[in-house]
């Protein structure tokens, strides 16, 4: 699969896979704050496409950015890194 452009990859979870062909994707970043100089941890959900319908939820998930798929879906899962135990 070729991809055209520099596209955004992210990493992150599955929690929630009650959608059709849809999946649910937290994905958590560290942020340094500013006046603390301490990191915070970041949490944001994603939808992606799951054409598969194989994800789980507890798998860890690669993700890439594409164009709009519906109203919020704007990613598709390219790879899963590791199943749910």
């Amino acid at each position: 699969m070729s991809e055209r452009g520099n596209k955004r990859t992210l990493n992150g979870i599955v929690v929630s896979d009650k959608m059709e062909k849809t999946v649910s994707v937290e994905v958590e970043r560290l942020v340094k704050h500013s006046m603390y100089n301490k990191y915070i941890r970041r949490k944001k959900k994603y939808k992606a496409h799951d054409a598969t319908n194989e994800c789980k939820v507890g798998d860890r998930v690669l993700i890439i950015e594409s164009r709009p798929l519906s109203k919020e879906k704007n990613w598709k899962i390219k790879q899963i890194i590791e199943k749910a135990k």
